[in-house]
């Protein structure tokens, strides 16, 4: 993309604590503007925007990822630090806690490997909701106070099957995609699938949290388990708990410009402890960082991140009870989660949720942005995902790790089938309508043939239901059904782990994706064991990590 992904280097001077704030006007970086495609929405927002400025070129990453993700992170990697905190019953009551997914698409479950391990996906997303004092304090116009919500940061955190490493993948606030059909489980009311492309932080306006998670799995085809979404508050309640967390500069740093832009964040070269307000500058600075772009800024919060988990793995500051309690009070009242018995609706569940985290070390942590390319004509300034994106997601969906180590974990487990090939019924559909692309007209009965020719005889077409799909996979709805969807998969040669058991169907059903659009036989996985370079991967071990500074922006 041009633009450098290689952390900064270098001595690194003394650790400053500071609790300077260098510029606090209480303004963001953006200026609302007002975009299309709402849906209605009185919240001035750019297709999602609350705080616009000139359109960005390049990039665009969640503009206060870790003002809320490392919040998150942060409360379940502490695990065993003082565990006894996590058990206070009134901490309970704290916790906030919602529907899972307000889609009509039920998500297909995991495919266990050989171990019968399955791996843990929880998508960790920022509201940037404003109807609280507390979060008012923290900035933003008056003229955004009580609207609709927007969720402006969204990391999806994977946890491998063997639980040896842990991936994030963030995703730019401003990516165009196509949002499902929602239902507000409060109001019953129903929120139409998008005719076009829509801001991806758009969603959470549209009956909540459970929404997002529904375009996640839409876009992705991963399987989600879980969610926690945070505000402003927690996270400035939580550096403080922590006592701060360290970051660097390549230099003197001071976001602001002349028409009063930027975070205010004001910086000596070098590393410094931020808290409070000053991290939440950290977070959001745009101007200053790199090339100015949602780019530089992303990269910087997954420093932020990966310095923060350091934090708590050390223990720092968390060895007074008090300390304890502070942070389990902000990270609880700041939380709202997947509610259920599969959710994480109490202190007790996401105690063991942090045992499980806990397990990776933090070499094997890579965090990434999802690949990403610059919109055209009506999509300018806005990032589209690029197939690096596709290439990334199955990565995870085959739980690839991200940091190019060599895997240890186990292939799924091949399963005999249990009827002659010419005995299964086989429904094949045409899912390859895409974003951008129409449907490729006679795909499903290509396949169907393809079919009949290795032997599935009673292969049929399903000219009923052309749901987009962008990938390529076989659902089954029992178990006595595995053996003989894992026949239909290998004869086309899809990968088992596209073989998944799913009650949406009621027999076994092939879908042909997005990414099965020509004739001939299903293409070879593109997906390498190798994390692509546009995701700008950074690992969670690596204390080098030291922001370049933008031109122009020094002091």
């Amino acid at each position: 993309m041009g633009r450098s992904s290689t952390p900064g280097e270098g001595t690194r001077p003394r650790v400053r604590h500071t609790g300077q704030l260098g510029r606090d006007d209480g303004v963001y970086e953006d200026a609302p503007e007002k975009g299309p495609d709402s849906g209605g929405r009185s919240a001035p927002a750019d297709s999602g925007h609350r705080r616009g400025g000139p359109k960005r070129h390049g990039k665009k990453g969640k503009r206060r990822a870790l003002r809320w993700g490392a919040a998150v992170l942060a409360l379940l990697i502490v695990g065993g630090a003082g565990a006894g905190y996590l058990y206070y019953e009134h901490l309970n009551g704290n916790l906030k806690k919602e529907d899972l997914t307000l889609g009509d698409k039920k998500m297909a479950d995991h495919k266990a490997n050989a171990a019968g391990q399955t791996p843990m996906n929880i998508l960790l997303i920022g509201s940037d909701a404003r109807n609280s004092k507390e979060n008012q304090k923290l900035g933003g116009g008056k003229n955004t106070f009580g609207a609709p919500p927007l969720a402006d940061v969204q990391m999806l955190l994977h946890l491998s099957a063997d639980r040896s490493n842990m991936s994030v993948i963030s995703m730019p606030r401003d990516t165009l995609l196509k949002i499902p059909k929602c239902t507000d489980p409060k109001t019953k009311h129903v929120y139409p699938a998008t005719t076009g492309l829509a801001m991806t932080n758009e969603t959470l306006g549209r009956g909540g949290p459970g929404c997002t998670v529904a375009t996640w799995y839409e876009l992705t085809g991963i399987t989600i388990d879980h969610f926690m979404m945070i505000d402003f508050a927690g996270v400035v309640s939580m550096a403080d708990a922590i006592g701060g967390v360290p970051v660097c500069v390549k230099g003197n740093v001071y976001s602001h410009t002349s028409t009063g832009k930027g975070s205010g964040l004001k910086l000596e070269e070098g590393t410094t402890k931020v808290k409070g307000k000053q991290a939440l500058q950290w977070l959001r600075t745009r101007y200053g960082f790199e090339d100015g772009t949602d780019l530089g800024r992303t990269h910087a919060q997954h420093m932020y991140m990966n310095s923060m988990v350091r934090e708590l793995r050390k223990g720092t500051k968390l060895t007074d009870p008090g300390k304890l309690m502070g942070l389990a009070e902000a990270a609880t009242d700041a939380l709202t989660v997947d509610k259920g018995d599969k959710g994480l609706g109490s202190v007790t569940k996401l105690y063991d949720l942090a045992g499980e985290l806990k397990k990776v070390p933090t070499k094997r942590i890579t965090m990434t942005t999802m690949p990403n390319v610059l919109g055209t004509g009506p999509n300018e300034g806005r990032v589209l995902p690029t197939a690096e994106a596709d290439q990334l997601f199955q990565m995870v969906r085959d739980d690839i790790p991200l940091d190019g180590k060599a895997s240890k974990r186990k292939a799924p487990a091949a399963k005999e089938a249990t009827a002659p090939i010419a005995e299964i019924p086989v429904s094949v559909r045409n899912g390859t309508r895409t974003d951008t692309e129409y449907p490729v007209k006679g795909r499903a009965s290509a396949v169907q043939e393809l079919l009949n020719g290795k032997g599935f005889t009673q292969a049929t077409v399903d000219a009923q239901n052309t749901d987009a799909t962008a990938h390529t996979g076989v659902l089954f709805p029992s178990v006595d059904m595995e053996g003989n969807a894992q026949a239909v998969a290998k004869a086309l040669g899809i990968p088992l782990t596209a073989v998944k058991k799913s009650t949406d169907v009621s027999g076994i059903t092939l879908t042909v994706g997005g990414d099965w659009r020509e004739s001939g036989d299903y293409p070879a996985s593109k997906a390498k064991e190798k994390t692509p370079e546009s995701a700008r991967a950074l690992n969670g071990d690596d204390e080098t990590a030291c922001m370049k500074i933008q031109p122009g922006f020094g002091w």
